[in-house]
């Protein structure tokens, strides 16, 4: 059984930094695409970051340049570090390996 467990959210203020974390179980992380998403409240749900097997990343253009996704296999862990936080970042943020999803870990960008 798989399961993804996101942490580090957190309160933040506009221009602050932010890590979060995906820590896997049941599954290999290196060996598969991995995504993060994020809901913004009253939103739907969409994709920010994606980190493929061989190292080759993808991001969306609203984060583009100070978002970073990388993972440490020896922790099976997948992080999104976040710079440069604006307000419109506000959203809780979930890890995703094909069909399964985390709990989500909410991050909130307020002065």
């Amino acid at each position: 059984q798989v399961q993804l467990v996101e942490s580090g959210g957190g309160l933040v203020q506009p221009g602050g930094s932010l890590t979060l974390s995906c820590a896997a179980a049941g599954r290999i992380l290196s060996y598969y695409i991995m995504d993060w998403y994020r809901q913004p409240p009253g939103k739907q749900r969409e994709w920010v970051a994606t980190l493929t097997p061989n190292g080759l990343t993808n991001y969306a253009d609203s984060v583009k340049d100070r978002f970073t996704i990388s993972r440490d296999n020896a922790k099976n862990t997948l992080y999104l570090q976040m710079n440069s936080l604006k307000s419109e970042d506000t959203a809780v943020y979930y890890c995703k390996q094909a069909g399964y999803w985390g709990q989500g870990t909410q991050v909130t960008v307020s002065s």
